[in-house]
């Protein structure tokens, strides 16, 4: 049984320098160690998602200090304790989508891997002006989780009859170096 024990925080404000090195200054001040996270800006705002692990002590102490760092740096912080994910029986896909941007692009693809109990692992969207056109252009980015006993062949047709009939260019393809 591990003895490391985890924190998983979520927080966003006003973007400002010096956010990161706050959370991060916070986590090593407890001993705590940073595992994961995905850190961004979204219009103003900066968001983070964080996992850190540390000794039960560590781990106490830290998740105390953190609504006073939250009030300090004016973040919205939700904080809560969990455990470190077992890995899965699975193949990890990489999938990638590009297409004109419209409401429903996002569902549409989730609908799709959940009607086959496929786990989005990772999804993280963007838009962006066309070169030379200034269309709007939208690209999602998923890393999936496959089951095991998934017929991979009849997948990629499917995804790619799917995208095909929603006019979305698409590449699904096995994930490399993990």
């Amino acid at each position: 049984m591990s003895t490391e024990n985890h924190l998983v925080l979520s927080a966003i404000g006003e973007d400002r320098p010096g956010i990161v090195n706050e959370l991060a200054r916070c986590c090593s001040e407890y001993r705590c160690n940073i595992v994961d996270s995905r850190m961004t800006i979204l219009g103003g705002e900066f968001a983070v998602l964080m996992m850190v692990s540390g000794a039960w002590d560590a781990i106490a102490k830290l998740e105390s200090a953190l609504p006073s760092l939250a009030k300090k740096l004016d973040l919205l912080m939700h904080v809560k304790q969990t455990r470190q994910r077992q890995p899965a029986q699975s193949i990890s896909y990489s999938v990638n989508v590009v297409s004109l941007d419209h409401p429903g692009i996002v569902h549409d693809i989730a609908q799709f891997f959940t009607k086959r109990r496929i786990n989005i692992e990772d999804l993280q969207t963007s838009t962006y002006c066309a070169p030379h056109t200034g269309t709007q252009m939208f690209n999602l980015n998923l890393m999936i989780n496959i089951p095991p006993d998934t017929h991979l062949a009849s997948l990629r047709e499917e995804f790619m009859v799917f995208c095909d009939e929603l006019n979305l260019d698409s590449v699904i393809e096995p994930m490399r170096g993990i």
